[in-house]
C-alpha cells in the first residue's frame, strides 16, 4: 500500500497509539522487514542496515511529505541505558531518534558507535605531538 493511501486510511496520529503491523521491503538493502522480532509494536527501520524512510514529522503521525531515506548516522544512550539510533534524511537533512529494536544488526550498531573513534577529525599520526603540547609526556606505551 502506498504511503499516501495509508495516511488517508487512518486518522491523524493513528500510529502513535496503535502498533504498525505492516511489512515492507527496505529501500536501501532490499531485504524484507517484518514487525515480528522488533521487541515492540513499532517497527520503523530495517534491522539489517538500520535505514528508515522519512514519513513522520512527529513520531507516528505519518505527516511528512518528504519520503527521503533516513540514514543511520550515530547512536546514543538514553536514560536507563537503552540505545537509540540517530537518523538523518538524505533529502531534507532532518534528524530523528529511534529506539534500537531487539533484532537490529549488532555489528552495524557497533560500527556506527565506533566511527568517531576510527575516523578522528585530526591525523592519528599527530596524537603523540598533540599530547606533548597539552603537557603530557607523549609516550604511546
Amino acid at each position: 500500500m502506498k504511503r499516501e493511501n495509508k495516511r488517508r486510511q487512518f486518522e491523524k496520529g493513528y500510529y502513535k497509539t496503535h502498533a504498525c503491523k505492516d511489512s515492507f521491503i527496505c529501500k536501501v538493502c532490499g531485504r524484507p522487514v517484518v514487525p515480528a522480532g522488533a521487541g515492540s509494536g513499532h517497527r520503523n527501520h530495517c534491522p539489517n542496515c538500520l535505514s528508515s524512510l522519512h514519513v513522520d514529522n512527529a513520531p507516528g503521525d505519518r505527516e511528512s511529505d518528504c519520503g527521503g531515506i533516513m540514514e543511520p548516522v550515530a547512536v546514543w544512550v538514553r536514560r536507563g541505558g537503552e540505545w537509540a539510533v540517530i537518523h538523518r534524511c538524505k533529502r531534507c537533512g532532518t534528524l530523528s531518534s529511534n529506539r534500537v529494536a531487539a533484532d537490529d544488526n549488532p555489528m552495524k550498531l557497533m560500527s556506527i558507535a565506533m566511527k568517531p573513534l576510527c575516523e578522528p577529525p585530526f591525523p592519528i599520526e599527530r596524537i603523540q605531538e598533540m599530547t606533548e603540547l597539552m603537557g603530557g609526556d607523549g609516550r604511546m606505551e
